[in-house]
């Protein structure tokens, strides 16, 4: 058996924050698109470990309690993890674009998604047509992933039994600076189809009952719905997370360049309603997401490329999602994610003194201008977040003294001891040398072969930075 060691960190300092790590893995045989044809992603090998400090407590079933837990493919729908008759899933036939502009469904207490109705090329673009998921029903729909995460916030003793907006009796919390969704470098061309672009990560908030709640039947029931318990939290949207929101591949820009026209008439089917070029993207530059707010059917003359930023056509647009059909979604970005001391901001706020059940969903977000029809072709996408209290970094505030925690650091270092010549690492910045890995600090997992044997490295945190610490893991074949 391979020896395996793990290494110990050596600093001191506690964390106040909830660290979230994701990794999953998206995997296709053939291309897929919102377009045309919009075959799916397979969904394997997704893993999420979470880890906390003292004033938030976690769990999945609303019983077992703990700074950290874990869900995946294998556990998602054990019931020594999860609760009875919990509504959390997989995915099924793999991920179908989706739209969402983070609306909650009062009735079902899930979250409002759209799909693909009918999608035909225009003169100038495509034209959608568009029906809500049916989701409300006793289970999620397929083609993306959810679940459910309950989170115990003991800060204060006061509990407030009503929801307050704009959140001014609740805690912030951040998005950590490493969180990330990037491409692995296994598969096919590598980097250029630009999956990882179109990645949304909702946080649904149903509901929050006081911390001191021991009822696990309460617990897991929050929903919509106020009661004498419960504080609904579903009239506030869900935070979208949009990653790499500046990040545009050659592809994505040739295809769009291709295929959009500037539109300036109503009637969706002539060619007089088109002509000249859309705007340009440029990689590097942010661009919206015009999601679909509402259905859409053929009197609705929508072309997918509406925008004053695309084709120029704004008939479809609206100010607010009940207004109209397409809506620019505001998404906390990758950009805003990056903002440093005061301008950083809030991903999301918790109560105090209370549990909050969070529904989690993932899937890709088909009106956004990366998802085209060759953008997935065999390609495996890692997606890690996490969660902070902390508004600053050591970086941030000059720090000097005692040691910070390891999100401080550039790099890590990882002691692992090779049965023959390490290969194939999936993250270009990771190197081996001299029995030990240096691994950027934003990589919390990767892989390489070991004498020709496929393993998997996992960064494992803890409460305290020096339990943190990595595994190595033989990929099962």
């Amino acid at each position: 058996m391979k020896k395996q060691k793990n290494e110990q960190h050596k600093k001191k300092m506690k964390r106040l924050g909830l660290i979230c790590t994701i990794s999953i893995v998206l995997i296709s045989v053939s291309t897929y698109a919102w377009f045309i044809g919009m075959r799916t992603v397979n969904v394997s090998g997704f893993d999420i470990n979470i880890a906390s400090t003292e004033s938030l407590y976690l769990s999945l079933n609303g019983r077992d309690w703990d700074y950290t837990v874990n869900i995946n493919e294998e556990n998602y729908d054990d019931p020594n993890v999860v609760y009875a008759n919990h509504t959390n899933s997989w995915g099924n036939v793999g991920l179908i674009p989706m739209s969402s502009v983070g609306k909650i469904n009062a009735n079902s207490s899930r979250l409002v998604l759209y799909e693909k109705g009918s999608f035909t090329a225009s003169p100038g673009g495509y034209r959608i047509m568009a029906s809500e998921v049916k989701n409300s029903d006793a289970e999620e729909a397929n083609g993306y992933v959810a679940f459910d995460l309950f989170i115990k916030n003991l800060s204060g003793e006061e509990y407030y039994g009503y929801l307050d907006d704009p959140m001014k009796n609740e805690e912030a919390i951040y998005l950590t600076p490493d969180s990330s969704v990037v491409v692995s470098d296994s598969g096919v061309d590598a980097e250029k189809t630009g999956i990882e672009n179109s990645v949304r990560v909702a946080f649904a908030q149903i509901g929050r009952v006081i911390a001191t709640t021991t009822d696990e039947g309460v617990i897991t029931g929050i929903s919509c719905t106020n009661d004498a318990n419960v504080t609904s939290i579903c009239s506030r949207d869900a935070t979208i997370w949009e990653p790499n929101d500046t990040a545009h591949v050659e592809n994505a820009i040739n295809w769009y360049t291709t295929s959009c026209l500037h539109r300036n008439g109503a009637d969706i089917t002539s060619d007089s309603s088109y002509a000249g070029a859309c705007g340009t993207i440029t990689d590097g530059v942010y661009y919206p997401t015009y999601a679909i707010s509402g259905v859409i059917d053929e009197t609705d003359q929508v072309d997918n490329y509406d925008g004053v930023e695309y084709n120029g056509w704004t008939a479809s647009i609206s100010n607010a999602p009940a207004d109209g059909k397409l809506y620019a979604v505001d998404t906390f970005t990758d950009t805003e994610k990056r903002l440093v001391g005061t301008a950083r901001k809030a991903f999301m706020y918790l109560a105090p003194n209370s549990i909050t059940k969070v529904r989690v969903y993932i899937y890709l977000e088909g009106q956004d201008v990366d998802n085209y029809d060759f953008a997935q072709l065999g390609r495996q996408i890692s997606v890690n977040f996490g969660f902070t209290k902390e508004r600053f970094t050591g970086e941030d505030v000059d720090h000097t003294g005692p040691a910070l925690p390891d999100d401080v650091s550039t790099t890590r270092n990882a002691t692992y001891e090779a049965d023959g010549a390490i290969t194939d690492i999936s993250v270009a910045e990771v190197t081996y040398n001299n029995g030990e890995f240096t691994i950027p600090n934003d990589t919390i997992t990767f892989t390489f072969k070991d004498n020709g044997v496929d393993m998997k490295a996992t960064y494992i945190t803890a409460t305290t930075a020096e339990e943190a610490h990595w595994t190595f893991t033989q990929v099962t074949p």
